[in-house]
């Protein structure tokens, strides 16, 4: 078993992402985690991510504030969660005046 208190988790920045900060909860230790990863991140008014893709499936669930799914036109509200495929183009933006967060679950890169 591995506890990670939330004041433990490490920054780090994601490519082709702005106005966003990322922790990572879970992931990249020793005695961590050995299929995936577990981040959460804080999109500020108007930040966003992508458009991009990654070869990898990840999940994204909303946890505060609201974002838009810029690609497919939908907004993830609070408790939503949406499944992004191996190479789906997607784009993330918070188009509200307050942060919005995400928790993210995505498997490790190919070695």
């Amino acid at each position: 078993m591995k506890v990670k208190r939330f004041s433990e988790a490490t920054r780090y920045a994601a490519p082709n992402h702005r106005g966003f900060m990322e922790l990572r909860l879970q992931g990249f230790e020793p005695d961590g985690p050995k299929n995936q990863r577990v981040g959460i991140s804080h999109f500020h008014p108007g930040g966003g991510a992508g458009p991009d893709s990654s070869p990898f499936e990840k999940v994204y669930v909303s946890l505060v504030g609201s974002v838009s799914v810029v690609v497919d036109g939908f907004v993830l509200n609070p408790m939503d969660s949406w499944t992004v495929a191996p190479n789906e183009v997607r784009e993330i933006v918070n188009h509200q005046n307050h942060l919005a967060t995400t928790l993210v679950v995505m498997p490790y890169p190919p070695a």
